[in-house]
């Protein structure tokens, strides 16, 4: 999902990340492309990714406000041709989630820790963005 590796690039590069800004565009690209493949809706929807500061770390959210849709991790065999993204999460982020959406449906997030070097409490930056371009 080229669209959302350049929005998240786009918004994250200000705020100079010591983290790797390819991993979490290729992790929100794999999140993004699950969630438009196996979201589930009666209704048209979008995919809503959010990204929060929380101390040195990164907290993205991507949102699927269809049905709660349930999210495994995948062990595909090497001849299979899908069933990667969320192992490659899984691998990259030092942590990550499935559960309800507070928006309805489902989200999946990942955490990177030591995401940004300290910034001293009286820092008023506070980090978070959202975007909803992605239907299904």
């Amino acid at each position: 999902m080229p669209m959302a590796r350049r929005w998240f690039r786009k918004f994250i590069a200000p705020y100079e990340p010591a983290c790797s800004v390819d991993d979490c565009a290729l992790m929100i690209s794999e999140l993004v492309t699950n969630a438009i493949l196996y979201g589930r809706s009666d209704e048209s929807w979008v995919v809503r990714v959010e990204w929060f500061r929380e101390g040195t770390s990164l907290r993205v959210e991507v949102h699927n406000p269809g049905f709660p849709a349930s999210v495994r991790l995948r062990r595909p065999d090497a001849s299979d041709a899908h069933g990667r993204g969320l192992l490659l999460v899984d691998a990259i982020a030092d942590s990550w989630h499935s559960g309800p959406s507070r928006l309805g449906g489902t989200v999946v997030s990942f955490v990177m820790a030591d995401a940004w070097r300290s910034w001293g409490r009286s820092d008023p930056r506070l980090l978070r963005r959202s975007h909803s371009r992605w239907s299904g």
